[in-house]
């Protein structure tokens, strides 16, 4: 079932400490768009058809990655794409957005999710990682 925007944006704003749902959207963004560069094929679409139709477009049309990114570095292009974040204020719009999208997702299709990502991205999920 997908997710309403608002209440998408709700959790985002809520669990980053958001002052404005503009910062909530602004680093959903950012994170789908590396997040979708990340996934491949039918998991990427099912984790679209959940997802409000706006995110779900940035989810599908990710920019190119020559590589997937372990989650350190993951978290440094987070940095680098919202203005005047720091590594450290990434990590927490990575886990706000991340664990909003696990909510979403369900178990099963989180799951798949992680086993397309390098290592570690369990933790950034706010989940540990399968095994």
């Amino acid at each position: 079932m997908t997710v309403r925007r608002e209440a998408f944006l709700d959790q985002v704003k809520e669990r980053g400490e958001y002052k404005t749902p503009q910062e909530a959207d602004r680093a959903a963004r950012v994170v789908l768009a590396l997040l979708g560069a990340h996934l491949v094929g039918e998991v990427r679409a099912q984790l679209a058809a959940r997802l409000p139709e706006g995110f779900a477009l940035i989810l599908l049309n990710p920019p190119q990655s020559a590589e997937p990114l372990p989650p350190e570095r993951f978290v440094r292009a987070t940095a680098a794409w919202i203005e005047g974040a720091t590594e450290q204020t990434a990590v927490w719009d990575v886990g706000a957005v991340l664990s909003t999208v696990a909510d979403a997702t369900g178990a099963d299709l989180l799951k798949q999710i992680l086993l397309q990502l390098p290592a570690g991205y369990g933790l950034l999920f706010g989940r540990p990682q399968p095994t």
